[in-house]
């Protein structure tokens, strides 16, 4: 009965695996994006200002 347990642990292992190393990349995918966002806001609001535009709302 051993073996079973064994065999059904090796058999999830890869699944387990793929499925975490996904969800770290997709994490990174969706920090990098959040980032690049506010930043992109804080150029263009910046730039905004140094024409004497209104803040966007």
């Amino acid at each position: 009965m051993e073996s079973f347990w064994v065999a059904a642990a090796w058999s999830l292992l890869p699944t387990v695996v793929v499925s975490a190393v996904f969800v770290i990349v997709l994490r990174g995918i969706l920090r990098f994006d959040r980032t690049e966002r506010r930043v992109h806001a804080q150029i263009e609001a910046e730039e905004r200002a140094a024409r004497g535009l209104p803040p966007r709302v």
